[in-house]
């Protein structure tokens, strides 16, 4: 498969995850309306989600190292399909709790697989550059689904949003069957069960390298998952934006994000994966700090705007390296790898931001001080851990 094919399929399915937060963000406080319930269990639509992301790549993953990477990931786009129809029409918000859930279990497969489609073809600084390009397209995801979202609500409720997310399971369904080869060959599959999987687990997690990225990662995806949930309540009923200039701010942060990545593209063979990616979480916690900073004087909506894209660029130009460090040392497990990878990345935040959501509101300062304690944790592990580990 060359590059260009490679960056524009694996994109496309990698934006399952984009997709299924960004296109109804913009309405999440009428979903919660709409429902009849509180603005916390409106966010834990978008924690269930996350969560099934996070806890489905332990599955899809390692059955990709043992079946290949076409059939797990085909029965997952399926699902995924099916399911968002099923969050169409529920009818209360238990059953879209759990609808959500199974959605993000489905979804998993298209994030972790193609992560491992990319470690079965390129390694070293030319992963992080694939991965870079690969951000160029599922990118865009974040860029389009809120603006969409937004637009779409001048005409739909968000039921109408799920139903569009299940066309484009459909569309991805497609794109897997006739664009996707398979890229594991049967000699490199493993052929156990139960004990294969854990002898793959238990040689992944033996690597120093790989635990110190795991655990930046868990303090990288609560800072992301924190701005992801409250973003739309901050912005919207502190701050008075509509869902449609919200939409923008938000597109606005997620255009950053693909900056970061093709800034980090360009300069990874000079510098190298490990510096680029010290750089990358270093510059996240000072824009996070930034916000802290803003959000506990008053500062107007502009600023924390501004504080937000900043955070999202930072993060774009680590990710890619994080990930290509983590891979390094395993290649036949690099499902394995990056499902533990995912799992670390979707499942801490999704349980940590309702926490703090809970104990200090759903407002700016909460939000602020939430992304910088993530964020802070994810730098030490990376200084303190990847660093001396990847030398």
């Amino acid at each position: 498969m060359s590059t260009l094919r490679a960056m524009l399929v694996l994109g496309m399915l990698e934006a399952f995850g984009p997709l299924s937060m960004d296109l109804y963000l913009p309405q999440l406080p009428q979903l919660a309306a709409s429902l009849g319930t509180t603005e916390a269990l409106g966010q834990a639509t978008m924690s269930a989600c996350m969560i099934g992301l996070g806890l489905g790549q332990l599955v899809a993953g390692p059955l990709s190292d043992r079946f290949g990477r076409r059939r797990p990931l085909m029965v997952g786009v399926t699902a995924f399909a099916a399911l968002s129809v099923l969050c169409a029409v529920a009818p209360n918000i238990e059953l879209l709790l759990l609808a959500r859930f199974l959605q993000g279990l489905a979804g998993s497969a298209g994030i972790v697989i193609c992560l491992a489609i990319a470690r079965d073809q390129f390694e070293g600084a030319e992963l992080s550059r694939m991965l870079s390009l690969l951000f160029l397209v599922s990118g865009t995801a974040p860029i389009i689904a809120p603006v969409l979202g937004g637009q779409l609500a001048r005409i739909m409720d968000w039921r109408g949003i799920f139903w569009v997310l299940g066309a484009i399971g459909v569309v991805l369904l497609l794109v897997v069957v006739f664009a996707l080869p398979e890229t594991l060959r049967p000699a490199e599959r493993h052929g156990g069960g139960l004990r294969a999987l854990g002898g793959h687990a238990g040689a992944v997690v033996r690597d120093r390298l790989f635990l110190a990225v795991l655990c930046a990662a868990a303090g990288g995806g609560v800072a992301f998952f924190t701005y992801l949930s409250m973003s739309s309540f901050v912005l919207q009923d502190e701050f008075g934006l509509s869902p449609q200039t919200f939409s923008l701010a938000f597109a606005a942060g997620a255009l950053a994000s693909i900056v970061g990545s093709q800034t980090s593209r360009l300069v990874v063979r000079r510098w190298g994966p490990l510096r680029v990616y010290l750089g990358g979480v270093t510059a996240t916690l000072i824009a996070t700090a930034a916000f802290l900073v803003l959000a506990l004087t008053g500062t107007g909506v502009l600023g924390v705007v501004i504080a937000l894209i900043g955070f999202m660029l930072c993060s774009g130009i680590g990710g890619p390296n994080g990930q290509t460090l983590a891979l390094a040392h395993h290649g036949s497990r690099a499902g394995t790898a990056s499902a533990l990878l995912g799992m670390a990345t979707f499942l801490f935040g999704p349980v940590l931001a309702p926490v703090a959501a809970g104990i200090g509101g759903t407002n700016a300062v909460t939000m602020a001080v939430t992304m910088a304690i993530a964020a802070a944790v994810a730098a030490l592990a990376a200084w303190a851990f990847v660093r001396p580990a990847a030398v």
